[in-house]
């Protein structure tokens, strides 16, 4: 997962899914429940109910790519939210990989003026 163009956006799909969905019942999540473009090149990640599997859907020039990690201990921080779908950036997604909560990071601050 680190060789990401900049510009790929990560949607984390939020609450439980099915693990034993592949290929065409995530595209049809992402599709359908998600109301986003499967086909964008972007990153579509979903995590079961115990937290110790994701799989990560997308989009390849000429088909599909499914990446799944499953952890033996431990399990993911996966956020919550009100919303189905939550946009985080490809370094956040790093950090949900390796077991951190990407809701304590530091805010980006923005100024207009000094």
């Amino acid at each position: 997962m680190k060789m990401l163009p900049g510009n790929v956006q990560v949607y984390l799909a939020i609450g439980n899914t099915d693990m034993r969905k592949s290929i065409n019942g995530l595209s049809m999540l992402v599709a359908d429940d998600l109301e986003l473009d499967p086909f964008s090149g972007h990153l579509f990640a979903f995590c079961n109910r115990q937290r110790k599997i994701i799989k990560i859907l997308f989009w390849d020039n000429n088909g599909f790519c499914l990446w799944h990690k499953r952890l033996e201990k431990d399990h993911f921080h996966w956020p919550e939210s009100e919303d189905d779908v939550v946009n985080i950036g490809t370094r956040q997604m790093s950090w949900l990989l390796a077991g951190l909560e990407i809701e304590k990071a530091h805010k980006q601050l923005f100024y207009s003026e000094v």
